[in-house]
């Protein structure tokens, strides 16, 4: 799981923050040193137009060159910034750094006059022709008395000056960055250890005990998320596979000792003639039960090979159109010496004379078969069966009532059991415990389905569907 899922899921968060808090810093970076050259430029502009008053009157002969050079010395210093002034032809006037005293009296602006004049603010980058030693922000500010153009305040601050202040704020954002990208890997690490990995691991501990035989563990996760679903439907599968296993140990119980029952009886009929402890008068009384249990023998290996060809799907249905009401009279007419034996009246009530169904007629031969076989076992001696039909919509009801005693409450939901006898007593030479385990799963390849009651005024009815063909 950590070489798998695990990795994979925290390298693609990882890439997808990093890139993220990247751009986002990359973004405050550029947004935050235009937000500060901006307020720059407008601290210079509104420090030109206050240097503007005294430069005017300086020009106008209202103060002395001491005075605006202290002025324009103390402005410089607080701004940390170069401030040359020059007159409407770019002759320079003024310095604010002794160094540059010898550019008094030069003219360093030509180009930019015409601009100056309209009263546009000219910004510059770089050594200003080569006046500088190093780049420079250069900021150009035209000074006008009563809508005249009179002069021009040159603001140079260093390049690296002027984005010294933003190192400091950039180390914030990148660190910050940093910062946020380590917390939000270990966040991403510890939740998917806690959310998916170790409920995942857990998953995958019970999966491999239960591969290994241990049906019986489950997974213990309480969560209402994704992975909580997938738990409760894996202890689904789980519980599904407890009860396969249960029913296949209960099956092969039931097989070994419906298997070992007439086997064991037949080993002694026989080993008691071969060793003659069973007079000769009495070898063909006993060789006739001999048979008896073999042919319970071979109508329970009959059973199971069909139950297991059905239930597996294995059995492909030979549908035709049938008539169903020729099936029930020809399996009664099968059943007439047993009915005859028990003294039974039976009745067949039809809807109608001829039913019609598609059907696998063999498969509901074998249905009818054991339903009428079922109700003759359990009617009472001179007791009453009634085999009738009725439609309703699309379908056929064909019920089979015997006045039997009622099938307990207690038992009615397992009687569709493989192997489950209601009365164990009397049906344990006769039954395979497998007849109505057969019919429900030939009726459900069919698409119909088999229900049983217990009626008010006594007996059972076992009813069934049949889609109605015209």
């Amino acid at each position: 799981m950590k070489k798998g899922l695990f990795s994979k899921m925290v390298a693609t968060y990882t890439v997808i923050i990093t890139i993220s808090f990247i751009i986002i810093a990359a973004f405050l970076s550029f947004w935050f040193q235009s937000y500060y050259f901006a307020q720059k430029e407008q601290q210079l502009k509104e420090e030109a137009q206050f240097l503007g008053g005294p430069v005017i009157q300086f020009f106008r002969g209202g103060i002395s060159t001491a005075d605006i050079i202290q002025t324009i010395e103390a402005r410089s210093k607080y701004l940390k910034t170069n401030i040359i002034v020059t007159d409407d032809y770019g002759y320079v006037r003024l310095v604010s750094n002794p160094d540059y005293d010898k550019f008094i009296g030069q003219q360093i602006l030509t180009s930019d006059l015409d601009s100056l004049r309209k009263g546009l603010i000219v910004k510059r980058v770089g050594d200003y022709g080569q006046i500088f030693k190093v780049p420079v922000h250069t900021y150009e500010v035209p000074i006008a008395y009563h809508g005249v153009y009179k002069a021009v305040i040159m603001m140079s601050t260093s390049v690296t000056d002027l984005k010294e202040p933003l190192k400091d704020v950039y180390e914030i954002i990148w660190s910050s960055a940093l910062f946020a990208i380590a917390f939000a890997c270990f966040i991403i690490y510890y939740f998917s250890q806690k959310i998916l990995i170790k409920p995942l691991k857990e998953i995958n501990n019970v999966a491999d005990k239960i591969a290994k035989g241990e049906v019986d563990k489950r997974v213990k996760l309480e969560s209402n998320d994704e992975i909580g679903e997938l738990a409760y439907s894996f202890n689904s599968m789980a519980d599904s596979l407890e009860k396969v296993e249960y029913n296949r140990r209960e099956f092969l119980s039931n097989v070994s000792h419906e298997i070992r029952s007439p086997i064991t009886s037949i080993r002694g009929f026989i080993g008691g003639i071969l060793d003659g402890v069973i007079p000769k008068d009495k070898e063909k009384y006993y060789l006739s039960l001999t048979y008896q249990e073999i042919e319970r023998l071979t109508r329970l290996v009959n059973d199971l090979l069909d139950l297991s060809a059905i239930e597996s799907g294995k059995l492909k249905l030979n549908t035709e159109k049938v008539n169903i009401s020729e099936i029930i009279r020809l399996t009664v007419i099968k059943f007439e010496t047993k009915i005859m034996e028990k003294g039974i009246k039976v009745d067949v009530c039809f809807n109608d004379e001829n039913i019609y169904s598609v059907v696998d007629r063999d498969r509901i031969t074998q249905v009818i078969t054991n339903l009428i076989d079922n109700a003759v076992k359990y009617v009472i001696e001179g007791g009453y069966i009634r085999i009738s039909t009725r439609f309703k919509g699309g379908k056929v009801y064909i019920s089979i009532f015997n006045n039997g005693p009622a099938i307990p409450e207690e038992d009615l939901k397992y009687i569709w059991d493989r192997f489950y006898k209601v009365d164990k007593s009397r049906t344990s030479k006769v039954s395979t415990g497998l007849g109505l385990p057969i019919v429900r799963s030939i009726l459900t390849q069919h698409e119909e389905d088999i229900w049983v009651e217990n009626k008010k005024n006594g007996g059972v009815e076992f009813t069934f569907t049949l889609g109605r063909a015209n």
